[in-house]
């Protein structure tokens, strides 16, 4: 599919989201059900959407929100069925989920963790929400999941990176598409080596959360391996816009790196505050100066614009990858060529994530004939499929953690177009991003129980 004749400001004037809060909830208590919480009686079930309607992550939160009513289509039998027609589980048939029509309430988590829970138990409790999924923030998920354990609902993790959402903060009612920093640093480390060479040293600035936390552990490990320096690490709040005054002593550290640890539109103002402080252009012990984003998206690029040129990352999944290695990634170019049609441009990460969530869910329901949450954890655990454009894939059940390939990608120095801003440098084979249930970057944390409320 093209997208060079295509504006990003008329799709969006005529997209679906607008709308995707409209649908009818059912206004359902705990209390009126038997066996678990919000069991479906009616011809409906009501899934819950989270997402940063507002914040610092709203762009990625408005891309899931498409991507959920994308596949809220597809479930009820409308559109063209996107990656239900590539799923290597044939279960769903379009008649939603175990033949009960599928419709959706909406939260904004403006990227803070009380007001993800305040909108996920309000779904839960007043609209009668049966499973919870998105948000943009390791943060929200982590508070979001705690709260779907205790409820009895199950958690359908949308973009969270934090090596602590499947690690010390795994719950057994929540689940994840996503990868993490840990993947994330495997697979970007050789390419760095390759890059920039073993003699490096580097200078963090980190999210003061939970994500960022563990992205810096993660590639500070990683580079360290290859021999790389770390000279500083500085922690930047959430909620901070300008970054200057955090860019400003990288220039006399005596790093020749500065890593951002930074997403959304952190990531877009730190990159563009360093490139203003002429970081790009110097050269330090010798080597010309790098900027390394470990992970962003397509909309982050957008956002940066001509700053991205170069820049090196790692994503979950990207919708180009329907050129590469043949049918590895089928289900790419049938969810890019639907999400395109319906809103004029390609999907992100985030609305790739989050549209395979819900595929997933409504399949583990639909394969363990319950919308018990204890029975679809059940069908979850261990599930091995393919075909929702990330090659084949493993749901883990010690962790409940998705294992794939990962992208890393690189920004055009010459971009053709605005939704054609990232070129893919490498996917990263399974196998070298995986590791232990136990690894100690994972460590502390229960499982524990699947709870099925009510």
């Amino acid at each position: 599919m093209s997208f060079s004749n295509l504006t990003r400001r008329g799709v969006i004037k005529t997209g679906a989201v607008a709308g995707a809060g409209l649908a009818l909830p059912t206004y359902l208590s705990a209390a009126a059900h038997t066996g678990f919480t919000n069991a479906p009686t009616g011809d409906t079930v009501t899934l819950g959407f989270n997402v940063p309607q507002s914040g610092p992550y709203a762009d990625e939160g408005a891309d899931e929100l498409r991507a959920f009513e994308l596949a809220v289509e597809h479930l009820n039998g409308m559109g063209d069925g996107g990656m239900l027609n590539t799923f290597s589980s044939k279960e769903l048939k379009g008649d939603g989920i175990m033949g009960k029509k599928v419709q959706f309430v909406t939260g904004d988590t403006q990227t803070k963790s009380d007001a993800a829970r305040a909108s996920a138990q309000s779904m839960i409790q007043k609209d009668g929400a049966i499973m919870i999924s998105g948000g943009s923030s390791s943060g929200v998920a982590v508070a979001v999941q705690d709260l779907c354990q205790s409820a009895g609902v199950v958690f359908m993790a949308g973009l969270t990176h934090s090596n602590d959402t499947t690690g010390k903060d795994k719950k057994a009612n929540g689940f994840r598409h996503f990868f993490n920093a840990y993947m994330s640093a495997a697979a970007l480390a050789p390419v760095l080596k390759e890059l920039y060479g073993e003699d490096r040293a580097a200078y963090h600035l980190t999210a003061d959360y939970t994500w960022g936390w563990t992205q810096q552990e993660s590639i500070q490990a990683s580079t360290e391996a290859l021999g790389w320096s770390t000279v500083n690490n500085v922690l930047t709040p959430l909620a901070a816009t300008d970054f200057s005054s955090y860019i400003a002593p990288v220039l006399n550290s005596g790093a020749d790196v500065l890593i951002l640890n930074h997403y959304g539109g952190n990531m877009v103002n730190s990159l563009t505050n360093a490139v203003q402080f002429g970081l790009r252009d110097k050269q330090i012990n010798g080597k010309n100066f790098e900027i390394v984003v470990p992970l962003y998206s397509e909309l982050m690029a957008q956002g940066a614009g001509k700053n991205i040129a170069g820049i090196v990352g790692s994503q979950n999944w990207d919708w180009k990858l329907e050129n590469e290695k043949g049918d590895r990634y089928k289900g790419t170019n049938a969810f890019v060529q639907s999400f395109g049609e319906k809103y004029g441009f390609p999907p992100s990460q985030a609305a790739q994530t989050c549209y395979a969530q819900t595929l997933l869910y409504a399949d583990a329901v639909a394969r363990a004939g319950s919308f018990n949450p204890c029975a679809v954890g059940e069908a979850l655990a261990d599930f091995e499929f393919d075909g929702l454009g990330n090659g084949p894939t493993l749901y883990r059940a010690g962790d409940h953690q998705c294992f794939k390939d990962v992208v890393v990608v690189r920004g055009k120095e010459n971009p053709e177009n605005e939704f054609d801003l990232v070129e893919i440098v490498e996917v990263t084979p399974t196998e070298q991003v995986s590791y232990d249930v136990d690894h100690p970057m994972f460590a502390g944390g229960d499982l524990g129980e699947c709870n099925p409320g009510a």
